[in-house]
């Protein structure tokens, strides 16, 4: 199992931060790594995500989808050989901020073979939580 994660606290409401999150066209405006993202962030549905670090596109479905609360990101292989779980996470603080945590396991009985082409992502985590932040906040 590989895990990357990164966390932080938004002076901001967790629906607040959900509507920010939850808008796939929005995400190019505030996440610098993000050139697109096809579909929509809804329970079930397919979602692809195109980034500016990659020329590879990324297929996931949305597997868990709790307004102001949690969102899933499921992709991989049939069967479970390969599989990557990008969970985020918003908690609401006695103050009426939100605690925000993004975390993505990749795991699978071929992770040994990809998990070789998979780089340390723990920068673009950091950076994808200072971003939403910042969005939220502003």
């Amino acid at each position: 199992m590989k895990k990357y994660s990164a966390s932080t606290t938004i002076n901001a409401s967790p629906e607040a931060v959900w509507e920010i999150l939850s808008n796939s066209g929005g995400y190019p405006d505030w996440d610098t790594s993000m050139d697109h993202i096809e579909g929509k962030l809804a329970l079930g549905e397919k979602v692809t995500f195109h980034t500016r670090v990659s020329s590879r596109a990324f297929p996931v479905t949305v597997t868990t989808f709790e307004p102001g609360r949690k969102m899933v990101l499921t992709g991989g292989m049939p069967l479970g050989l390969f599989k990557s779980e990008r969970t985020h996470t918003l908690t609401p603080t006695p103050e009426g901020n939100t605690d925000f945590h993004t975390e993505e396991i990749f795991s699978g009985l071929l992770l040994p073979v990809f998990g070789k082409n998979i780089p340390d992502l723990t920068e673009n985590f950091q950076n994808f939580a200072a971003a939403l932040k910042r969005q939220a906040e502003a």
